[in-house]
């Protein structure tokens, strides 16, 4: 073998490689990571009354024993349910996600709504069902969006909506049953999560950064925190909920 045969295979070599780190180095810098955590409460849960559901009969009797209040739901170890956790602040600017194409659900079922809180994406259809049977209306009370209140008597079993702008969570009511309540928040992006009973939450796809992470809560002031993920990284951020001292 010629010199300038190995020099030309050499540089061959070399094309390949840069080939193929040009091909897999963006997807490497670019990796998607995720935030998960879980969410507690901090000290003596408050008392709360259970649903009063007695001014419809009808209601009272789809529950054996009263509801529970949906204020303050907590699992073991005091974890808690219904918390929103989202991106607040540190997302690209200037990129944009598409809403996905299922439906964000919202049931009337047993004469409460489940789920008591959840997250939309701007223009995502937001579907409503009545499973009860029994009239119940969904009146939302954005200061944002376009408010709407839509009565369902028991043969409309179904509707649908959607969110133009992004809003922060406002809450939906029923004007025949007061104690309906739901809470809802509406986003540009997909990085947001709703816990359950077990206080767990994961936003996952993120580009490397900083970023601020909100958790709310119905009746509780806000959390945030700021967490910074590189790529193909995985944080961990804890929130933790009180009632706060009386001054």
């Amino acid at each position: 073998m010629t010199k300038s045969t190995r020099i030309r295979g050499i540089a061959s070599g070399l094309c390949l490689v840069g080939v193929v780190a040009a091909a897999f180095w963006p997807k490497m810098i670019l990796a998607a990571s995720s935030v998960t955590g879980t969410v507690t409460f901090e000290g003596t849960p408050p008392k709360l009354n259970p649903l009063a559901m007695d001014a419809d009969p009808v209601c009272a009797k789809k529950h054996a024993t009263p509801a529970p209040s949906e204020a303050l739901v907590l699992g073991s170890g005091n974890t808690m349910a219904n918390i929103i956790v989202y991106v607040s602040k540190g997302l690209p600017a200037g990129k944009t996600w598409p809403a996905p194409p299922t439906p964000v659900v919202l049931d009337q079922n047993g004469c409460q709504y489940k789920p008591h809180a959840m997250g939309i994406m701007v223009g995502q259809t937001y579907k409503i069902l009545n499973s009860d049977g029994v009239l119940h209306n969904i009146h939302s009370l954005p200061k944002v969006n376009s408010q709407f209140n839509k009565p369902m008597p028991p043969t409309l079993k179904e509707t649908t909506t959607t969110f133009p702008k992004p809003e922060p969570i406002f809450q939906i009511k029923c004007d025949v049953h007061p104690w309906m309540t739901a809470y809802i928040g509406v986003f540009t992006h997909p990085f947001f999560a709703v816990t359950g009973t077990d206080g767990k939450f994961t936003i996952s796809g993120l580009d490397p950064g900083t970023y601020e992470i909100t958790a709310w809560q119905e009746k509780l002031p806000a959390q945030t925190a700021t967490v910074t993920v590189g790529a193909s990284d995985s944080k961990t951020q804890n929130f933790k909920f009180a009632v706060p001292a009386k001054k």
